[in-house]
């Protein structure tokens, strides 16, 4: 079969903290459709200067997975999301320093340094957060630890503008990864923050273009080792949660809240008060695709929720156990982030008299309080939208139903699984083709009275 005849499709790179896929998605009337998803994990190498990114194998498992598509696919576009925190130090055409894990807490040795030249929090609505959760200090941590390497920069690329330029050679900018608490962006006036100006680093910063707009074709002789057509277009990429949040955008109506869950859980407040954000609960003003600010909250759910878990699933009999024992899981369980992410967590009552489905089932349960806490604290109303893992656990459904039930909201959960996919998918198509899946109504959990009771004891606690 020729090119020609092949189904057209457009091919999104999806890089998580834990994961990357690759997937192809139907185009036309009910696109949208995932025909084909390729998946690898996503380890941090820890040899060299510092813990980064394995960029060239992760290149390496691109090249292959789009060859593997371009043989059974026409494919027209590749659109690209990526976590955030990261951004590509490049020396021409070449990485003038490994891209840095976030995690890694190196950067916390010029804290003090750095917090001295950071803007505040009510220039950029970006909290001071731990590691290398702040690219800002990334960065400024290797321009004083590496100077040498540091002064052969050229250009400064957001994530996914990485590779977007791997694959067409075009460097840009983007505001959803500049502003996702970087200390860059100035979400209130659209442009760089004090931070950019007063280190100089505006003009390693390229032109920002639209979030989805054409960078240009695959680059001739790649298309052409590759497979893929001359005329494949790839297109200027986004951050993960904003992408999440994309179908939302583009089919309700504010106010509303995206919870999207992975190894964070991301909470994006549409049509929330920006005023009255408190930075020491991790509380931060996200861009969304369209250039509005996103009032956002965010814990490290999927972090938490796989320290806590057992060796078995949990199910709703599970849930009662938790409840009768009063086995109770408070926060934090990570440092990373979230608004609690300067206590140590600990777990509260006979966690002993818990098999490995109880233990599962405190995990889930802890991950909806926690998510409630965060809306409350985003003072959020209107319908709750959870994408992602948490979508398909029944005890973080139902819990967070019932809690937010307290506040006349109601709780749906995603039914397609590919929410950071489908958003960067859609950008620049026609909406009204793509085939949207209504998300389905969550009720309250039966023990309604029992959830709540233990809700209140849990907040106690942490109070």
């Amino acid at each position: 079969m020729t090119q020609q005849q092949h189904q057209s499709v457009l091919a999104v790179l999806d890089i998580g903290k834990t994961n990357i896929k690759l997937c192809a998605l139907s185009l036309g009337e009910n696109g949208g459709k995932v025909l084909v998803e390729k998946r690898r994990g996503n380890e941090v190498c820890r040899n060299g200067r510092y813990p980064h990114i394995d960029t060239e194998a992760i290149w390496d498992w691109l090249k292959a997975a789009l060859a593997d598509l371009a043989r059974d696919y026409h494919v027209v576009s590749i659109g690209v999301t990526t976590h955030g925190a990261t951004a590509a130090c490049m020396a021409g055409n070449e990485l003038a320093l490994p891209i840095p894990d976030y995690e890694s807490d190196l950067c916390a040795a010029l804290n003090n340094d750095y917090r001295g030249v950071r803007p505040s929090f009510v220039e950029t609505g970006s909290p001071d957060l731990a590691g290398g959760l702040n690219l800002g200090r990334q960065l400024y941590w290797l321009s004083q630890a590496w100077p040498e390497d540091f002064e052969q920069v050229t250009d400064i690329l957001m994530y996914p503008q990485y590779w977007g330029w791997r694959l067409t050679g075009i460097k840009a900018g983007e505001a959803t990864s500049l502003g996702c608490h970087t200390d860059l962006w100035n979400p209130h006036k659209s442009d760089y923050s004090s931070l950019v100006e007063q280190l100089g680093w505006r003009a390693l910063l390229p032109t920002i273009l639209p979030t989805g707009a054409s960078l240009g074709p695959v680059r001739p002789e790649l298309a052409e080792s590759l497979g893929l057509p001359d005329s494949c277009q790839v297109l200027n990429g986004i951050h993960d949660s904003n992408a999440s949040l994309v179908p939302h955008l583009l089919n309700r109506a504010a106010p509303f809240a995206v919870v999207s869950s992975g190894t964070w859980t991301v909470i994006c407040g549409v049509g929330a008060a920006i005023n009255g954000l408190d930075e020491a609960r991790d509380m931060l003003i996200n861009v969304s695709a369209f250039g509005a600010p996103v009032p956002t909250i965010r814990f490290m759910g999927g972090r938490e929720w796989e320290t806590l878990r057992g060796d078995a699933n949990g199910e709703l009999v599970d849930l009662k156990r938790v409840m009768d024992q009063e086995v109770f899981a408070l926060p934090s369980f990570v440092d990373q982030g979230g608004p609690f992410r300067h206590r140590t967590g600990r777990i509260v009552g006979p966690i002993e008299r818990l098999n490995g489905a109880g233990k599962t089932a405190l995990a889930s349960v802890y991950c909806a309080l926690m998510t409630d806490c965060c809306l409350s604290l985003l003072g959020q109303v209107g319908d709750i939208i959870v994408e992602g893992a948490f979508a398909g656990n029944k005890i973080y459904m139902h819990v967070l139903a019932t809690l937010r039930s307290e506040h006349a909201q109601n709780v749906y959960g995603s039914t397609d699984s590919t929410g950071t996919t489908q958003g960067t998918a859609i950008l620049g198509q026609d909406s009204r083709q793509w085939s949207f899946v209504e998300p389905a109504l969550i009720p309250p959990a039966r023990q309604g009275e029992e959830v709540l009771t233990y809700a209140n004891t849990w907040r106690r606690l942490v109070a």
